[in-house]
């Protein structure tokens, strides 16, 4: 080798450890290693191949140099029976010539090769003291245009690119779990669920503590609790928690739900019955009154308690005794009672629908609680919460929720309130097929007003925002200017979802 061209090479090793120092973007580093060595050596294109040894697959990462109109990467490619695969598993070099004499691959990547004019080239393993990451490729127009002089120094060259890429994909990586977590990352942690730490409340907001404030200050005493609230606002959970937190926290929590039951049978749930005390009381029955000895009971809907039936439950509450339907013999039943409703019983009693020294008993410590749409900092919360349980249900590992998503949730109304969220996250676990949620376009319909919140399908709004962001960058998908960086993705993650989108130009590509 001349003095001069030692010192050329010995220069642009120079030049290249620089450019590559610190330098976070593949498609920039490439072209800078194609600026450096056209001029000392003779090749048309150098190709950034890396490998999934996972999935034994190779991917065409970047291409710089004199790269045909249209030319794609980002595709996945087998990696058995091609030129990558040799220099992955020895660990050398690999020299093609001439590759119409390379008869021991697979006919489809001589194919391709030919097809983008390629005559010869030369495979160099990339790896580093960590990582084997794949090989980088000097392609030629020409046959055999590289000596062995030439061979060594590209060898040199592959060494620095080794380090540069490791850095750059680190780099990314760091990226991609920073973007996630501003994504609104799915976990679930005590951090999401609200300081006072009761179970299966999730929220934050002042509004929800400041029900669960009451909650622990009407917890201690025996007072009868009203829980008001829309329907689906999470009564029962409150009823629980208040249950929870009482001295007979250990004992049994008993439910009635009054409207669920025929009102001729209302009186035997609440009271039980003896055996003959009406057809078909073929045994006796324990009431839920009686259940509820040292525990709470829990009147939900209590607001369509047969009036006929208010007199009785009035006396209990009074006396703390009863007798079963059918029965003589005075039961005492000491329990604490809560009750609830999505009705004014306030208006209720003064309407005489309902009795109000019934209600007077009940309405000793009320609590309402809000509906969701006033109180919206709980539902990003609430959302992580249940993607997270009825994904380890289904056995699916669901790990982010778009924001754009997240924010359509909390923009809707929720005239369903918790129980209607909930029903739509099931629903999109069900369908979500990926690692993000995806909402159906078609769940968020409130059912009073035809209001619909996310007009567009999910695919549809990324696919365009996409095509808007690769039209604003002149359908450049990497680089400084590219979509990619418009878009904040890393430029794989772009073109893996411009390839399931149908986002394409025609187009050819290299298949080393």
């Amino acid at each position: 080798m001349p003095a001069d061209d030692s010192a050329l090479k010995y220069r642009a090793l120079t030049e290249i450890s620089e450019a590559f120092l610190g330098c976070r973007d593949l498609d920039a580093l490439f072209r800078s290693l194609w600026d450096t060595l056209q001029q000392l050596i003779r090749f048309d294109w150098v190709v950034l191949v890396l490998i999934n040894e996972k999935t034994r697959s190779y991917r065409i990462e970047t291409i710089a140099g004199d790269v045909p109109q249209g030319t794609l990467v980002g595709l996945e490619m087998p990696l058995h029976g091609s030129p990558s695969e040799v220099a992955w598993e020895t660990q050398e070099a690999l020299y093609l010539p001439d590759i119409e004499t390379a008869t021991r691959f697979r006919p489809d990547i001589i194919n391709q090769m030919r097809q983008n004019e390629v005559r010869s080239g030369f495979w160099v393993p990339l790896t580093t003291a960590r990582h084997k990451l794949g090989s980088m490729i000097f392609a030629s127009r020409h046959r055999d245009p590289y000596s062995a002089e030439e061979r060594e120094f590209l060898h040199h060259v592959a060494r620095q690119v080794a380090i540069a890429v490791d850095n750059a994909l680190a780099f990314e990586e760091i990226n991609e779990l920073r973007q996630k977590i501003e994504e609104e990352k799915v976990y679930l942690e005590e951090e999401i669920r609200s300081e006072f730490r009761f179970d299966d409340i999730v929220g934050r907001s002042a509004a929800l503590k400041r029900v669960l404030e009451q909650v622990e200050t009407a917890a201690p005493t025996d007072a009868a609790v009203l829980i008001e609230g829309e329907t689906g606002t999470g009564k029962e959970l409150i009823a629980r928690a208040v249950h929870r937190l009482s001295r007979r926290g250990q004992s049994t929590f008993v439910k009635l739900n009054c409207s669920a039951v025929p009102v001729g049978l209302v009186e035997s749930e609440m009271f039980g019955h003896e055996k003959g005390a009406f057809t078909g009381a073929v045994s006796q029955r324990l009431g839920r009154v009686e259940l509820a000895h040292q525990g709470t009971l829990f009147l939900d809907e209590v607001a369509d308690l047969p009036l006929e039936l208010q007199p009785k439950l009035l006396s209990v509450l009074q006396d703390k005794q009863f007798e079963r339907l059918g029965g003589t013999r005075t039961i005492t039943a000491d329990f604490r009672l809560i009750a609830a409703t999505n009705r004014d019983l306030r208006g209720m009693a003064a309407r005489q629908e309902f009795r109000s020294d019934l209600f007077y008993r009940l309405n000793v410590f009320p609590i309402t609680v809000p509906p969701l749409r006033e109180r919206r900092q709980d539902i990003p919360p609430l959302v992580r919460f249940f993607v997270q349980d009825f994904a380890a249900r289904m056995r699916k590992q669901i790990d982010a929720i778009p924001a754009d998503t997240m924010q359509a949730l909390v923009n809707y109304s929720w005239p369903g309130n918790v129980r209607e969220l909930r029903n739509v996250v099931e629903r999109s676990v069900i369908l979500t097929t990926g690692k993000r949620l995806t909402i159906p376009h078609d769940a968020l319909y409130s059912l009073d007003s035809g209001n619909l919140a996310a007009v567009v399908p999910m695919a549809e709004a990324e696919k365009r925002h996409i095509l808007e962001a690769l039209n604003a960058a002149k359908w450049v998908v990497g680089g400084p200017q590219g979509a990619a960086i418009l878009l904040g993705l890393k430029r794989s993650t772009l073109q893996s979802r411009m390839e399931k989108l149908g986002i394409r130009r025609q187009s050819r590509y290299f298949g080393e």
